[in-house]
């Protein structure tokens, strides 16, 4: 499943995208799923090896880049793992992955702020990335549930009919 988050981080890099900083966050699609099946655990080593490895593909381990990509993922984990101790039922794939794109946009927005560019003004930028953290945290968990709700239906024995 690293493996496969991994290479989703690649396509994501080769979406070009108007506003820097925003990706569609792809990989995301494969923790949901771990997470789901697999429990908090899974997801964390998941998460990290794709960070990790994406950034050694990349050329840009421990670069500005790297720290933004890891707290960013350190903070979605967080959520997601406060999300999940709530009640299964009302929330799934799409919810879970909402938080986590708004986790991951804030994580990575206050790395900005105290290292990067320390200027108040980053926060009129806010805005565009929430609207980014809704509609691709959607599709997102839109797509993990739709992957999710396949593997139930195979794995459903079937049963002859007389």
């Amino acid at each position: 499943m690293a493996a496969l988050a991994i290479g989703l981080s690649l396509v994501d890099a080769a979406i070009p995208l108007p506003i820097p900083g925003i990706k569609p966050g792809l990989a995301n699609i494969v923790i949901l799923i771990v997470l789901m099946r697999h429990g908090i655990g899974a997801a964390i080593w998941v998460s990290l090896l794709r960070v990790l490895a994406a950034s050694l593909l990349f050329g840009s381990f421990l670069s500005p880049g790297f720290f933004l990509g890891f707290c960013g993922a350190i903070a979605s984990l967080f959520a997601l793992y406060l999300a999940s101790q709530l009640p299964e039922r009302h929330f799934g794939a799409v919810s879970l992955s909402i938080f986590a794109a708004f986790a991951h946009i804030a994580g990575q927005l206050l790395v900005v702020r105290f290292w990067l560019i320390p200027n108040s003004a980053l926060f009129s930028l806010v805005p565009f990335f929430a609207l980014s953290a809704l509609v691709f945290g959607t599709v997102n968990g839109l797509v993990a549930a739709r992957l999710l709700q396949q593997k139930k239906v195979e794995k459903i024995p079937s049963v002859p009919i007389q």
